[in-house]
C-alpha cells in the first residue's frame, strides 16, 4: 500500500473498512482526530491516523470502551503502565463473569435439548416396554414436601423455586419428583416427597440428595399425569411374573411435561423403582 499525506474521510473510511459516522465520532471525543484544509476547512486524515485504527479495532476486539481505549493511546498520567494493569484486570473479571453466564446458559440450554429428543425417540417409537436399568449416581438438590394430588402444581413448584433461590443456586435438567410410597401413588393419596433436580452449581451437602447408584425398573409413561397408575400397575405386574421385589419408594422423572408444553399427548414420564431379584439380599 502506498501511503499518502492526507486521507479524506472517504479514503479513510473505504481503507480502514469504518464508517464515516464512527469516524466523525472518533474525531469527535479526539480519539482519532482530523485535521482541517486552512482554504476549505474539509476533514482530512494523515497517517498516522490511519495507523491509529487497527489498534482501537484490537481494543474494540477486546471489548474495551472508547473511553478506556483514549485513556491507554493517550497514556496520559506517571503510572501509565499500572493503570493499564488495572484496566485489564477489570476487564479479565468481567469477561470471566460473561463466561460463567454463558456456561450456566449451555448447561441449561443442553440439558433441555438432550430432554427434547429424549421424548421424541420414546414417543416415535413408542417405548413403554418395563425394563432393568443402573441408574447412574447423581448429586440432587432436594426439598421435602407434602403432595396433595396436584401433579402440574408439583412439577411447576413455586415453593421448589424460592428454595432454588434460597441457596442461590439455579437448576437445570428435568424434574424428578421422589414418592415416599408408590402404593399411594397409585391410590392418588396424599404423601410426602421429595422434589429433586439438578443444579448448575454442586450444593452442598446439607440441601444434597444422593439419586441412582442401583439397579431400578423402568418404563416411560406417555401422555397425561392422570392415568399413570396403569403404568405403575404394568410395572408391578411385570416384577411379580419375572421375580423381582419392588421397593415402596418410587421416582417420577418428567422428561417432557408442563415445563415443555401444554400438550399432554407429548408428555413423556420414565417411572423408576428400585428392584431386586427375589431371594437376593437388599442393600
Amino acid at each position: 500500500m502506498q501511503y499518502k499525506e492526507r486521507y479524506f474521510i472517504g479514503d479513510m473510511s473505504k481503507i480502514c473498512n469504518i464508517s464515516k459516522k464512527a469516524l466523525r465520532y472518533y474525531d469527535q471525543i479526539n480519539l482519532i482526530p482530523s485535521h482541517r484544509h486552512d482554504y476549505n476547512n474539509y476533514r482530512y486524515y494523515t497517517r498516522e491516523s490511519l495507523l491509529a485504527v487497527p489498534v482501537i479495532k484490537y481494543y474494540k476486539q477486546m471489548g474495551f470502551t472508547l473511553e478506556e481505549m483514549k485513556e491507554f493511546i493517550e497514556g496520559s498520567g506517571s503510572n501509565v503502565f499500572k493503570s493499564i494493569q488495572r484496566s485489564f484486570r477489570a476487564k479479565l473479571r468481567e469477561l470471566e463473569e460473561e463466561q460463567e453466564k454463558i456456561r450456566r446458559k449451555h448447561v441449561s440450554v443442553n440439558d433441555w435439548y438432550e430432554l427434547i429428543r429424549e421424548a421424541e425417540m420414546v414417543i416415535d417409537n413408542s417405548i413403554t416396554e418395563v425394563s432393568v436399568k443402573y441408574v447412574e449416581t447423581q448429586s440432587l438438590l432436594f426439598q421435602d414436601q407434602m403432595f396433595k394430588n396436584d401433579i402440574k402444581s408439583s412439577i411447576i413448584n413455586l415453593e421448589f423455586t424460592q428454595h432454588v433461590e434460597d441457596v442461590n443456586n439455579e437448576i437445570t435438567g428435568p424434574v424428578i419428583i421422589r414418592f415416599s410410597s408408590y402404593k399411594d401413588r397409585i391410590e392418588n393419596r396424599d404423601q410426602n416427597i421429595k422434589m429433586l433436580q439438578k443444579t448448575i452449581v454442586p450444593c452442598d451437602e446439607e440441601h444434597s440428595y444422593r439419586f441412582g447408584g442401583e439397579m431400578m425398573l423402568s418404563c416411560y409413561h406417555l401422555g397425561a399425569h392422570e392415568d399413570i397408575h396403569k403404568t405403575y400397575m404394568k410395572m408391578e405386574r411385570w416384577a411379580g411374573n419375572n421375580g423381582y421385589l419392588l421397593t415402596d419408594i418410587s421416582f417420577e422423572r418428567y422428561v417432557t411435561d408442563y415445563w415443555t408444553t401444554r400438550n399432554t399427548a407429548k408428555f413423556v414420564t420414565e417411572v423408576l423403582i428400585k428392584a431386586t431379584r427375589q431371594g437376593m439380599p437388599e442393600d
